[in-house]
């Protein structure tokens, strides 16, 4: 793209008036989260420590694959939003007693998502053999919509690899 000016020369006018050059200024990081004192470790763990989780806005884009059938994507969302038929959901809703919320694998724990598709010793150890199958860090976090998030950026780089890290994702799900 070209900046011209009414006589046909490069910049003009125009260009004087709204760009402003800053040939003699340094180029410098600006820790966006305190700008005024700059990037500390205080910030920074206030920032990872006092966050809300990942929005579910952030997730739903993700869930979405296109090599992933719909209803596969479908359980996905169910999940983020804690909407499938656990034990601890059915109780909830009246559906079985107060008495019947114990994970199916017989670890004594609550069933709920969190507890099935994260830290239940049986089900919840398929993201170590996923991790160790991909040649990735293990992923520790305490709910779904940040697992999610935390195991598709954990490869970093490019798109392609993100989308791959999403699609093995939601394969094991």
């Amino acid at each position: 793209m070209r900046i011209s000016d009414n006589d046909g020369g490069i910049g003009g006018a125009w260009f004087g008036e709204c760009i402003a050059k800053k040939v003699h200024s340094s180029d410098r990081w600006l820790w966006q989260l305190d700008p005024d004192n700059g990037y500390s470790v205080r910030s920074a763990y206030h920032f990872l420590t006092f966050q809300d989780s990942v929005t579910f806005h952030a997730a739903d884009g993700l869930i979405w694959h296109s090599q992933v059938p719909l209803k596969v994507s479908t359980l996905a969302w169910w999940l983020l939003r804690d909407r499938l038929p656990t034990k601890a959901n059915l109780v909830t809703r009246g559906i079985l007693p107060s008495e019947a919320h114990f994970c199916v694998s017989g670890c004594g724990a609550v069933e709920s998502a969190q507890h099935l598709f994260i830290s239940c010793s049986t089900f919840g150890s398929l993201w170590s053999m996923v991790s160790f199958w991909i040649g990735s860090s293990l992923v520790d976090s305490h709910t779904i919509p940040d697992h999610f998030a935390q195991f598709t950026l954990s490869a970093g780089g490019s798109r392609g690899r993100h989308s791959f890290m999403q699609l093995i994702w939601l394969v094991s799900v």
